[in-house]
C-alpha cells in the first residue's frame, strides 16, 4: 500500500514538473513570437527608410495601377435566358 502512494505521489511530481515545463515553453514562444513580428517590423521601416535616403523609390509615390480583370463575372441567369 505505500508503494501505491509513494509511486501516486511520484506521478503528481512528475506531471507537476512537466507542467510548469509547459508552460514555461508556452512563454517562451509567445516571446519569441513577438519578437520577430517585432524585427519583421523593424525590418520593412529601416527597408523603406533606406530606400527613400537612396533615391530608389520617391517617398511619395503611389503604388503601381491595378491590372484590368480580363475576366468578368457573368452570372448563370443571364446564361438560361
Amino acid at each position: 500500500m505505500t508503494l501505491l502512494w509513494f509511486v501516486t505521489g511520484a506521478a503528481l511530481v512528475a506531471a507537476l514538473v512537466a507542467w510548469r515545463q509547459a508552460r514555461r515553453t508556452a512563454l517562451r514562444l509567445e516571446q519569441l513570437s513577438q519578437q520577430y513580428w517585432d524585427l519583421k517590423y523593424q525590418y520593412g521601416e529601416l527597408r523603406v527608410q533606406l530606400q527613400r535616403q537612396s533615391g530608389d523609390v520617391a517617398a511619395d509615390a503611389a503604388p503601381p495601377p491595378a491590372r484590368t480583370p480580363t475576366e468578368a463575372f457573368i452570372p448563370l441567369t443571364s446564361l438560361k435566358r
